[in-house]
């Protein structure tokens, strides 16, 4: 499921107001902002940590995602856009 990252109502970008812990129900009040991926597509999200668990290997990537080089090149560059953006 995907974090909501912008107000339903206006747009804005939302801000995190109350961490809880589970186990005890510890509840720390503040105004904290999302991290930084959570402001990306799932998919975008999804090819982060399959890079990282490639090693940062675009040959890798490309031939457990069945695409070109050039083709996964693009998406990563696709991903760094959307990073320049959030």
């Amino acid at each position: 499921m995907k974090l909501p990252i912008k107000c339903p109502s206006c747009e804005n970008k939302l801000l995190v107001k109350t961490l809880l812990c589970d186990s005890c129900e510890t509840q720390v009040d503040g105004k904290y902002n999302l991290p930084e991926l959570a402001s990306l597509p799932l998919e975008s999200q999804k090819f982060i940590i399959d890079f990282v668990k490639n090693s940062g290997s675009l040959k890798n990537m490309a031939k457990e995602m069945n695409l070109s080089y050039p083709s996964v090149r693009n998406r990563l560059d696709e991903v760094i856009k959307q990073l320049s953006n959030s």
